[in-house]
């Protein structure tokens, strides 16, 4: 069965191009590393090791760098347990519809406000405080600080760093040096690491597009490896370092309360984010995959399957940049950024709701503190309406007498 899945999986009109077999790229010891695909078997037992890091760089590093920074988080009020409202809330949804409120209140013998307000402080409760967020951006930019860093220090001497045209040239028999292989394995273990924890960090409104990015840039690290793209990839991955720790950075000063450090460094990471992504990538990148790399070899079931990674990953920065430039706006019109487009999930309505909210006695006692209160709101908006229509009746009387 080993043979039958090798033969299947490993046919030569998948991963080279035409008129090229497995020994035309086979290369001496001398001559350097050239990649295997059993090389990626690595990055399994390094996902689970990056984990265990950030465990402990979080509780070691993390947590009292937060706390030097001033990140503080909100005191939110617990819900009451509740065992029946409790049971809804895991089982079925988190804001129930009207008709269910009803349903649970006479189950509870609550009024439909408490239940609501139960439900209201029960989803605050479980809201991720600042610290964790902190904890979790500050590991991912120690990690694209370190990963640009070196791999701009193994490209900046290579001719396709240059020149996108090296990349093809004597293509596929193009020996790996050691950095290049593992700066391969140790981003593919990254971002396995980020896929296997997406499920405790913190959800965020575009939790799915993240999925679909890790898997997307899985299966392109994982292909190109094994295809020898690995010139490309490099470019393709530095490419996507080179903003990525500003932003996990800015964000890191945003949770610390560091509004001008914020703004300063997202409106960095937003010119370069916006260059590296939309000018850069499509433009020397994508165009050297799709256009240049034609000049040495036919199209084959590899130029496809990486280019069509290549755009899908192209149409997520084209939805972030939307993000960013929203942003951006706000940035510019309102003078500060209010707060991250992909912001985690719970709106942030439920803080402001619970901060308004009293701790009421009773539903009729809540109804005429917010009757008196609404009264009086009236007739001072009375009142003034009617001091300024006196004002301005005053005003005409005065002007009448030079009309005539």
């Amino acid at each position: 069965m080993e043979a039958l899945f090798n033969e299947w999986l490993w046919q030569e009109e998948y991963w080279l191009p035409p008129g090229i077999r497995w020994r035309d790229i086979e290369v001496n010891e001398d001559e350097g590393r050239f990649p295997l695909p059993r090389d990626l078997i690595y990055t399994l037992p390094l996902a689970f090791a990056f984990i265990a890091l950030r465990y402990v760089f979080e509780r070691l590093i993390a947590v009292p760098l937060s706390k030097q920074l001033g990140v503080k988080d909100r005191i939110r009020i617990r819900a009451a347990p509740i065992p029946k409202l409790e049971t809804f809330y895991k089982q079925y949804r988190r804001q129930p519809s009207p008709s269910e409120v009803a349903t649970l209140g006479k189950q509870c013998g609550l009024s439909q406000r408490k239940i609501q307000s139960w439900f209201r402080h029960r989803r605050n409760q479980d809201r991720p405080s600042n610290t964790k967020k902190f904890r979790e951006a500050s590991w991912r930019f120690v990690f694209y600080l370190v990963a640009f860093t070196a791999g701009l220090a193994s490209l900046i001497n290579t001719p396709w760093f240059w020149d996108q045209r090296e990349c093809w040239r004597g293509y596929p028999k193009q020996p790996v040096s050691e950095a290049h292989h593992w700066y391969y394995i140790l981003e593919m273990g990254f971002y396995l690491s980020l896929l296997l924890s997406v499920s405790v960090d913190v959800k965020r409104k575009d939790f799915n597009e993240q999925v679909i990015h890790h898997i997307a840039t899985l299966f392109l690290i994982g292909f190109s490896y094994c295809a020898n793209y690995v010139r490309v990839g490099t470019l393709v991955m530095l490419v996507h370092d080179s903003s990525d720790f500003l932003l996990e950075s800015a964000k890191m000063f945003h949770y610390a309360g560091w509004t001008k450090t914020c703004d300063s460094l997202f409106v960095i990471f937003s010119l370069i984010f916006l260059v590296t992504r939309l000018v850069v990538l499509p433009s020397r990148v994508i165009y050297s995959t799709l256009v240049v790399s034609l000049d040495f070899f036919k199209p084959f079931f590899g130029y496809y399957f990486f280019n069509a990674l290549l755009l899908v990953l192209q149409a997520l920065h084209i939805f972030w940049a939307y993000l960013i430039l929203r942003m951006v706006y706000k940035f510019v019109f309102l003078g500060k950024v209010e707060r991250d487009e992909r912001s985690d999930e719970d709106s942030e309505v439920d803080d402001k709701e619970e901060e308004e909210e009293p701790e009421e006695e009773g539903d009729e006692c809540s109804w005429e503190q917010r009757k008196g209160t609404i009264n009086s709101k009236l007739a001072s908006l009375a009142n003034n309406c009617v001091l300024n229509n006196l004002t301005n009746q005053r005003n005409i009387n005065s002007r009448l007498p030079k009309a005539r």
